[in-house]
């Protein structure tokens, strides 16, 4: 650790597996699911595609970020117990926010270190579940006093430090670096255009686990289980990615006058959830998805937020000997486009290496499953190109930025 930040190298760590639910936007199939239920989910889905006996696993690692059900804080546990592990494995919660999913990753590769052989890691997210919420009545309501409920989803996206929301810190952003309402609304558009034609590819079926209606039944304990909405009797793709017009996008009226955010450039709503198995890549005995190789999270100001992955990254690749032209590919989470594209002028990254299947933008982003599915589509797309370094990253809530480094294991020089 220095007084830049923290980075963590990792000698023995791989992604054996990983999978992921399809994102479904706001309201959909899944806004009445349980993020336990999804995390089970795929945390079932993981193990059996890997192949890899239940309670082989020595350790749960689970993250959300909404209190989106009554058991919340028994998520991490409920995952790991309904997907099979052993009783006497025990489970942590991890939070860090838009990071959540790199912090599993980074946790569990810390983990290896010890007696763990094989972690469990599972962030899953419900914005639809975000309650309503109010934290003052406790004590009851005085007669005439105010009666003072909220959204939890809108006033999360508020940062009372800085006294700022996260579309305003983008747009702050947009100022620094002098990106126009235009170049944000076309990054936008090709972020669309990209996915639907990664869509179309199939690019992310062998990621995808089809979610349907179902019981999860564990011996001597009640059942759970998926109940989707909408009379959906299952989701097998994501559901944001749609033809975006650029025209279109131009009219659209900023979320701040004077700013360049607006609904259409900022990050889909949606529900979802991720899985990964972690664990020590000499003791891998079928193909890794991707070996981690190391991790930096740093700390910038509250009202830039959104640069947050561009020291990151200085830092990652810094430490670990590499340059810029060494990575082939970036996943950089598109919070919002004005926020994007400002780490892309500080870095200087071309297009052709960040983001090519698209982003959140067109996805969308379940905050805590976000990173997991960011490094899954690194992953695939070195194998694909044979290429052997990527870096993920995304901005954090409150002013960080965190960025995971991994390596082709299959790589051919």
């Amino acid at each position: 650790m220095n007084s830049a930040g923290q980075y963590s190298a990792f000698a023995d760590a791989a992604i054996f597996a990983a999978v992921r639910t399809p994102w479904v936007d706001l309201g959909g199939a899944l806004s009445q699911v349980s993020p336990i239920d999804l995390g089970i989910k795929v945390g079932r889905e993981v193990l059996a595609r890997a192949g890899i006996d239940p309670l082989a696993v020595d350790s749960v690692l689970a993250g959300s970020m909404a209190q989106a059900s009554f058991d919340a804080y028994l998520l991490p546990r409920h995952i790991g117990l309904y997907s099979g592990v052993a009783q006497a494995v025990p489970a942590l919660g991890v939070q860090r926010i838009c990071a959540t999913g790199f912090e599993l990753l980074r946790q569990a590769a810390e983990q290896l270190r010890d007696e763990v052989q094989l972690a469990l890691c599972v962030a899953s997210e419900s914005m639809s579940r975000n309650p309503i919420a109010a934290y003052t009545h406790r004590d009851g309501f005085r007669l005439g006093g105010e009666v003072q409920f909220k959204d939890f989803l809108w006033e999360a996206l508020y940062d009372p430090a800085p006294g700022l929301d996260m579309i305003a810190t983008a747009d702050n952003l947009a100022r620094r670096y002098g990106l126009s309402r235009k170049a944000v609304d076309r990054h936008a558009s090709d972020s669309h255009q990209r996915a639907l034609q990664a869509q179309r590819e199939g690019a992310w079926v062998e990621e995808i686990v089809t979610v349907d209606n179902q019981v999860f039944e564990l011996e001597g304990y009640q059942p759970r289980g998926i109940s989707l909405a909408r009379r959906a009797s299952a989701v097998s793709v994501d559901s944001h990615p749609r033809p975006t017009d650029l025209a279109a996008l131009t009219r659209l009226r900023a979320v701040h006058p004077g700013g360049v955010q607006t609904a259409g450039n900022s990050c889909a709503v949606v529900d979802g959830a991720a899985a990964a198995l972690v664990g020590r890549a000499s003791a891998c005995t079928r193909p890794a998805l991707a070996r981690l190789l190391a991790s930096a999270v740093v700390g910038v100001a509250p009202e830039f937020m959104g640069i947050g992955p561009a020291p990151a990254i200085r830092l990652l690749l810094q430490r670990s000997g590499l340059s810029l032209s060494d990575i082939g590919r970036f996943e950089i989470n598109e919070a919002q486009a004005a926020q994007v594209l400002a780490v892309a002028h500080e870095l200087e990254l071309d297009s052709s290496r960040l983001n090519v299947e698209g982003g959140s933008l067109a996805l969308g982003h379940p905050l805590a499953a976000t990173g997991l599915r960011l490094v899954m589509t690194l992953a695939r797309q070195l194998h694909q190109h044979n290429l052997r370094y990527g870096i993920a990253a995304a901005c954090v809530g409150g002013g960080q930025g965190m960025a995971l480094l991994i390596e082709n294991p299959a790589y051919r020089a």
